[in-house]
């Protein structure tokens, strides 16, 4: 573990180098654009389906000193989902192709790239897709009535730091597949994750032992920490909600660097 740590130093977190990988990405999708587009919608779906659906049904929930509608409690959950969604796409999918298929970094490696700036580059374009994402998916909540308070505009750089902590645990996680049967284990954790991190319902609903379980959730840490912003109530909760995302963004960032040098330089 040790040895992860004394990589952090060496991550050069403001490489211009790293942005060539960046838009080496953003050439590819120039053309692709619908792939990027399409990530949106799901969560949209379900936003708008429990709005419609099961807003009227289940009435309004006390959270933190106000009383909101059940849409109103969703939308964080779902713009953090959507955060998730964006990155991990990236992340994990396609960086497996170029690692593991494709072997477009070791075309990368004969340029004055090193590993360190195709991690980071990676990580800049989980990054920009998930952003987009998170930025439509806000302005649809504003456009819904799905934000209280002028601190929801809080949310987009919410949204950016949990893009960046999933993407870079994703990238680090990319490196232990090994073919695309791994991909069943990746969504076996996603879904219930997705489906337990008081998403769809506050986490007073959840038994003791279970509720425990889930505040350990990144998907729960970025979901709450979402709502703080929309509602604009804030606490000591707050803090560790934000130094949770970013540890685990550095942590995921300095992994993934060692094991792509251990991997394409062997």
């Amino acid at each position: 573990m040790s040895t992860y740590f004394r990589v952090l130093p060496t991550l050069e977190f403001g490489s211009r180098r790293s942005v060539r990988v960046l838009q080496r990405n953003m050439f590819v999708y120039r053309r692709q654009w619908l792939i990027i587009v399409s990530g949106f919608f799901e969560p949209l779906f379900y936003l708008l389906s429990l709005g419609i659906g099961l807003n009227h049904l289940v009435g309004q929930l006390h959270v933190g000193l106000k009383i909101v509608s059940y849409a109103s409690f969703v939308a964080p959950g779902m713009l953090a989902t959507s955060a998730m969604n964006g990155s991990i796409i990236d992340a994990l999918y396609n960086t497996f192709w170029k690692l593991k298929v494709a072997h477009t970094y070791d075309s990368v490696l004969a340029t004055p790239l090193d590993v360190n700036d195709i991690a980071l580059g990676e990580v800049w374009w989980a990054l920009t897709r998930g952003s987009l994402y998170s930025a439509s998916f806000l302005v649809c909540m504003a456009v819904l009535g799905d934000t209280h308070s002028i601190f929801a505009i809080l949310c987009l750089p919410v949204a950016i730091l949990t893009s960046f902590a999933f993407s870079a645990v994703g990238l680090a996680g990319c490196t232990w597949l090994r073919s695309w049967q791994d991909f069943d284990t990746v969504a076996l954790i996603q879904l219930p994750v997705f489906l337990f991190s008081a998403t769809f319902f506050p986490i007073s609903l959840y038994p003791g032992w279970l509720a425990g379980i889930v505040t350990c959730s990144p998907l729960y840490q970025s979901a709450a920490l979402l709502r703080s912003c929309s509602l604009g109530e804030f606490s000591l909760a707050t803090l560790v909600h934000v130094a949770y995302l970013i540890i685990m963004g550095l942590i995921g960032l300095t992994v993934a660097s060692h094991r792509f040098r251990r991997i394409l330089t062997p």
